[in-house]
């Protein structure tokens, strides 16, 4: 069995300890199989652990597991990855290369590809609510409320939830703070994950999204979830780049190998 060097616990899209959304970090001699690598995600039961292991470039091959199963994009557990590396590194990923470097005041960015949503009708499972817009990216579903106390006050339904044909679902609003351009909740349960407490990845299509309809390429954005956490987005074509601050909070050694 691949050797598993060192897991890092890491939380993301914060500045402060246990806030943020949490993430394992797992570096590898080389990608254990399949069902090893579900099994470590299913024990950190973390919404993302990244396995990252290293390619003689000086690079690195990355892959990300909720604790059910494996998904094409994450940018919190990107964070934490880079973050554990010294903030600079460069991923080889099921979404292609993914560079992170150092940024203003001690964020991390992260170059993702942009995911415009396209405009369908409002789920089912939002006729009660006031919902504005509605639209749909590569993986997730966007709906967009009126006001931002309507984002903050929703509870979700995991069935319903479930019953949308999307990866997530990301409910969001105008922020209600000067210095915040929208605020945002993310829903996951077909992956595990009932809610995200911050998602990178979920912001490659709020970026799109609040850009247009702000007419602005850089924008603030607060998740508002119970542990809560801010992203920043700045456009770039049909790149974003995500920035965000990590804390480490601990290592584990694995007593099986």
């Amino acid at each position: 069995m691949p050797f598993i060097s060192d897991l890092q616990l890491v939380d993301a899209f914060t500045d402060r300890p246990f806030a943020g959304n949490p993430a394992a970090v797992a570096f590898c001699e080389s990608f254990p199989d399949d069902h090893y690598l579900q099994a470590i995600a299913t024990e950190m039961n973390f919404s993302e652990t990244a396995f990252v292991v290293p390619r003689p470039d000086g690079s690195y091959d990355l892959r990300w597991f909720t604790p059910t199963t494996e998904v094409a994009l994450c940018g919190h557990a990107t964070l934490a990855a880079a973050h554990a590396l010294g903030g600079v590194a460069t991923f080889h990923t099921a979404s292609g290369v993914l560079e992170c470097g150092k940024g203003k005041d001690g964020e991390i960015t992260m170059d993702f590809p942009l995911d415009p949503p396209a405009q369908v009708d409002a789920p089912a499972q939002f006729a009660s609510s006031s919902i504005v817009w509605a639209g749909r990216g590569v993986s997730d579903m966007l709906v967009v409320f009126d006001d931002a106390n309507a984002v903050r006050s929703y509870t979700p339904d995991p069935t319903g939830l479930s019953s949308i044909d999307a990866r997530c679902v990301i409910i969001t609003a105008p922020g209600d703070h000067p210095d915040i351009d929208c605020v945002s909740r993310v829903f996951g349960p077909r992956v595990g994950v009932l809610e995200d407490p911050v998602t990178g990845s979920a912001h490659c299509t709020l970026a799109a999204y609040w850009s247009k309809r702000l007419e602005k390429d850089h924008l603030y954005a607060e998740q508002a979830s119970p542990r809560g956490g801010f992203v920043s987005m700045a456009l770039h074509g049909d790149r974003v780049s995500l920035g965000g601050h990590a804390v480490t909070i601990g290592h584990l050694k694995l007593a099986i190998d």
